[in-house]
């Protein structure tokens, strides 16, 4: 079988590892010239960092088993630990080394600045999400959903609202209360102890998948053609021609507002949102007390500990900090900060268009299109979740496979 991937960001990827290691004759298309797409490595300054910072857990299965496929080792590229929330104003939950659900129910339980009353309402809430299969009777915002659970204490500023912020990059008055209970159900909700793990990279995003896949691919004889943005796609009566070139079938794995282009019928209508990482580098004697915390009535939301006095501080969705220019946003989020010394080094980050506002009626556009030989890779299309790794590396395991069931059926 002959196909082609277009994009390749970690969606494009999987489909191209999927079909290859099946035997596929496959030809990834990027229009970049690194693989990656929106989760990719880059050098500024001399510096390898990343081009926005990303949160990985354990319960991001798929991606992990897909790592150990192109010879990419998780247990040395990621620095594993419990999940903690922590923020500046002093609160701490913290998930202990004990079997699901315990290590949530004692999290939950010796959380700090918490009174026993809301402690045990919250538990008993969270045990009626899980019988109910983690479902809601309707689609709502996730401020709603709290508001009807009576979830108005500490532990909705300190936990729930920052935790919904960073899984879908939206503040709860406009996210998606039942995306953000597919998160919870797989994460805090799951059976899996090492499912709520925070997974802390070691190393830019490139090396964990994009260049070890990279190297697999050709290794097993797939063609990548990089700065390669394909103009065309026309259905034939012997397959699927793109820019000249005859293919058994093709799976599209570009970013949203780029599918239409490629194949109109599955243009999409999507809002997005914005997410800014502003780094700073402070001296190798700067640590925070844990890799992520949260900053709570400030400007910044989450900070990420890289190591060695480098900090990400990560802003998502539309806000007052779009106001300010890269100089006086460093400035301000250094302020914020309030660390013994300056920055030596500052960069900030934008994408503008960094995921699809995961608001509560979203139509998410099914995976198959008009053609049968044709199909979608992406986030957008994994509609479990919001816009997650985990998502975009499921759906092309997902197109990959329909395309070789596609290609069996219609020889």
């Amino acid at each position: 079988m002959k196909i082609a991937v277009i994009g390749g960001g970690w969606a494009g990827i999987a489909a191209a590892v999927e079909l290859t290691a099946n035997g596929a004759e496959t030809t990834l298309f990027e229009a970049g010239r690194g693989l990656g797409g929106r989760a990719r490595g880059v050098e500024i300054d001399g510096r390898q960092l990343d081009n926005g910072q990303h949160i990985l857990l354990g319960a991001y299965r798929d991606t992990l088993a897909l790592m150990r496929r192109v010879g990419a080792d998780p247990g040395k590229l990621f620095d594993r630990q419990p999940l903690q929330v922590i923020d500046n104003t002093g609160f701490r939950l913290a998930l202990p080394h004990l079997p699901a659900p315990l290590n949530v129910a004692w999290g939950l339980l010796t959380a700090s600045a918490v009174n026993w009353k809301e402690k045990l309402k919250t538990a008993w809430w969270m045990d009626g999400i899980k019988r109910r299969g983690f479902r809601l009777a309707q689609e709502m915002t996730v401020a709603e959903w709290l508001d009807d659970a009576g979830q108005t204490g500490t532990l909705r500023r300190h936990l729930w609202e920052p935790l919904c912020l960073a899984a879908l990059n939206l503040p709860a008055e406009r996210a998606s209360a039942q995306l953000f209970a597919n998160v919870l159900r797989d994460s805090l909700g799951s059976s899996r102890r090492e499912d709520t793990d925070l997974l802390l990279p070691r190393v830019d995003l490139g090396q964990l998948l994009p260049e070890p896949a990279r190297h697999w691919l050709l290794a097993k004889g797939a063609q990548i053609r990089l700065s390669t943005r394909v103009q065309q796609i026309a259905q034939t009566g012997n397959g699927i021609e793109i820019d000249g070139t005859l293919f058994a079938a093709a799976i599209i794995a570009t970013a949203p507002q780029h599918v239409g282009t490629l194949w109109p019928a599955a243009a999409t209508n999507f809002a997005y949102e914005p997410i800014a990482t502003v780094y700073l580098k402070f001296g190798p004697k700067i640590k925070t007390a844990f890799p992520l915390s949260n900053r709570l009535g400030q400007h910044g939301q989450w900070i990420v500990d890289r190591g060695h006095g480098l900090l990400a501080c990560v802003l998502s969705g539309h806000g007052d900090w779009e106001k300010f220019d890269d100089a006086a946003l460093a400035t301000t989020l250094e302020a914020e900060l309030a660390m013994p010394e300056a920055a030596s080094w500052h960069k900030v980050i934008r994408e503008k268009r960094a995921t699809f506002s995961a608001s509560p009626g979203l139509l998410r556009p099914d995976f198959k299109t008009t053609e049968p030989r044709i199909f979608l890779a992406g986030d957008y299309t994994w509609a479990d979740y919001p816009a997650t790794l985990e998502g975009a590396v499921r759906s092309g395991l997902r197109a990959a496979r329909c395309v070789e069931n596609a290609v069996l059926q219609h020889p």
